[in-house]
């Protein structure tokens, strides 16, 4: 006789929406993200981090991804099963891939969002978005109660 051992079925939470490539559209971002992540039921703690972190993102894209004309993409998607959150802010420019984060130095203006984005997230990284653009990515654990 083999018994079988319940399984708790996976679920798999997905959020997309298209927003203006403005600040306003930026800051939109922030508050939607926020607003599915409490939905969702994800811990403060969590829900903090991927706030700052569709900030920073939402935030380049704006400023460093824009075309005339094009909007982007903010993505969420929550499965359960792993406890990953993953996080996807895609643009319409493939020409200009973020580089890797150095340190900008005391004096510097700007350079500073993406150290913030490697230091809240797990892993991140880029890859190119058909037939044009790039979406930059992050993982975070769900269930993670630390703070940074």
């Amino acid at each position: 006789m083999n018994a079988t051992v319940p399984q708790l079925p996976a679920t798999v939470g997905t959020f997309s929406q298209l927003l203006s490539s403005t600040r306003r559209g930026a800051r939109l971002a922030r508050l939607l993200a926020a607003e599915q992540l409490r939905a969702w039921e994800v811990p403060p703690a969590v829900t903090e981090r991927v706030e700052q972190i569709v900030a920073e993102l939402a935030a380049n894209a704006v400023l460093h991804g824009q075309v005339r004309g094009r909007d982007f993409r903010l993505a969420l998607t929550l499965d359960t099963a792993t406890s990953t959150l993953r996080v996807e802010v895609t643009d319409a420019r493939s020409d200009h891939m973020p580089a890797p984060p150095a340190d900008p130095g005391a004096d510097g203006e700007s350079g500073r969002g993406l150290l913030l984005v490697a230091a809240l997230a797990d892993p991140w990284g880029t890859e190119p978005y058909l037939p044009r653009g790039k979406t930059v990515w992050t993982e975070l654990d769900s269930r993670s109660t630390r703070a940074h």
